[in-house]
């Protein structure tokens, strides 16, 4: 039996007044997807654990894991990916490059963008080492990831701190968004410097010559321990591996023991390599691999856009260039398989910010193929009309062992 979850980050949504009064999932094209819902199991499942905030880190439990793992952050799985080793009083920090606009002191710029214009891998990575050398040592460092998504890790901070995410605070004053708690003056201080030190640094100052957002500050956030999970194999007796651009969802495989897969051109935006993931999940198939969790960010990075169009558009890009191509592989490879086709959390167009509604999902089974339905799609109505798990560990056990 082979498995593939597909998980398009980001995509449920409340109606769009623009869009018809349709939610992008309704109003997208995703005919291959559509195709499969209507002899499939259709319905909604809560992978937001309850007094959680929602957020990407509720692929863990879509991988099998309960709250326990949703706890620490994301900045440990960023770090695992990456590779950097953490310490038993290691704390790990997500440190977005954003841009910031206005006049005056820094507690009265406002948040503009949070990926500061979805700056490139790079560049981010001349600015940290940068940022690295001018704030880092003392128990603390700075690293460069993927494009905005970059990290600290300090000993120096415990675990007493309240942080806004850059994408939360979009179009607001930085002041009121600092970071709380315990040591927060620090960062915060940390946040005041970096301005002084990037606002006319070359690499910002040709962005704004090119018409990009300047990455002007660094914006600190997403704390955690260093995570130990269960290893997946043993949790479900099968061998499988991740194709995914961000490194919170790379990082969640690493400490799973699933295999990590780079894709090049593979960004996290709109323009990601679709078709670059979908070979890379057929070769994980053909290489032995019983499991492939394949991540897509784009249409959650266009929903913090409040861009409809883009989300509607990356929706199609994964429907044709990857849910088309694995399925018909799937299909022909010889073997029984499943697919899982399920999002992580909303994103809405309206808010630009993630939200705690269930998801929908469909789940194909080629030996249990449903009666064909109509109403069947991947939507948020029709997952309304069908089956409701409590939370995502549960499908994914459902997924995995029935």
């Amino acid at each position: 039996m082979k498995y593939l979850t597909l998980v398009p980050d980001g995509c449920g949504d409340r109606p769009v007044e623009s869009l018809g009064g349709l939610t992008p999932l309704e109003a997208a094209g995703v005919a291959n997807i559509n195709a499969l819902a209507k002899i499939s199991e259709v319905g909604l499942v809560r992978t937001v654990p309850e007094g959680f905030a929602p957020g990407s880190e509720a692929n863990v439990t879509l991988l099998g894991y309960g709250p326990d793992a949703y706890l620490t952050g994301r900045a440990p799985l960023e770090a695992a990916a990456m590779g950097i080793g953490m310490a038993e009083n290691d704390m790990a920090f997500r440190v977005n490059l954003v841009t910031l606009s206005g006049d005056g002191g820094y507690d009265g710029l406002t948040i503009k963008d949070h990926s500061a214009g979805e700056i490139t891998d790079e560049e981010a990575e001349i600015l940290m080492q940068y940022i690295d050398g001018e704030l880092g040592g003392d128990g603390v460092r700075f690293y460069a990831g993927v494009g905005y998504r970059c990290l600290m890790i300090s000993d120096r901070f415990g675990a007493d701190l309240r942080f806004t995410p850059p994408h939360d605070a979009k179009g607001r004053k930085t002041g009121p968004n600092l970071p709380q708690g315990a040591g927060a003056e620090t960062l915060a201080d940390f946040q005041r410097r970096s301005y002084e030190l990037l606002k006319n640094h070359p690499v910002n100052l040709k962005r704004v010559q090119n018409g990009q957002n300047p990455a002007n500050s660094i914006w600190i956030w997403g704390q955690g321990k260093k995570l130990v999970l269960a290893p997946f194999g043993s949790k479900y007796g099968i061998k499988g591996s991740v194709v995914a651009a961000v490194n919170l969802v790379k990082g969640y495989g690493a400490c799973a023991g699933l295999n990590v897969v780079k894709v090049p051109g593979a960004d996290g935006t709109l323009h990601t390599n679709y078709g670059g993931k979908a070979l890379a999940a057929i070769d994980e198939f053909k290489n032995g691999a019983e499991f492939v969790y394949l991540h897509v960010e784009a249409p959650d990075e266009c929903s913090h856009a409040g861009d409809a169009a883009g989300k509607i558009k990356s929706l199609e890009l994964i429907d044709e260039k990857i849910m088309k191509p694995v399925a018909e592989y799937l299909s022909a490879c010889g073997e029984p398989y499943r697919i899982l086709v399920v999002t992580d959390h909303y994103t809405l167009l309206s808010t630009r910010t993630h939200s705690f509604e269930p998801v929908p999902f469909v789940l194909y089974d080629s030996e249990r193929k449903q009666a064909p339905e109509n109403w069947k799609a991947f939507s948020e109505s029709a997952g309304a009309m069908g089956r409701f798990f409590k939370s995502g560990s549960e499908l994914a056990d459902y997924f995995f062992r029935t």
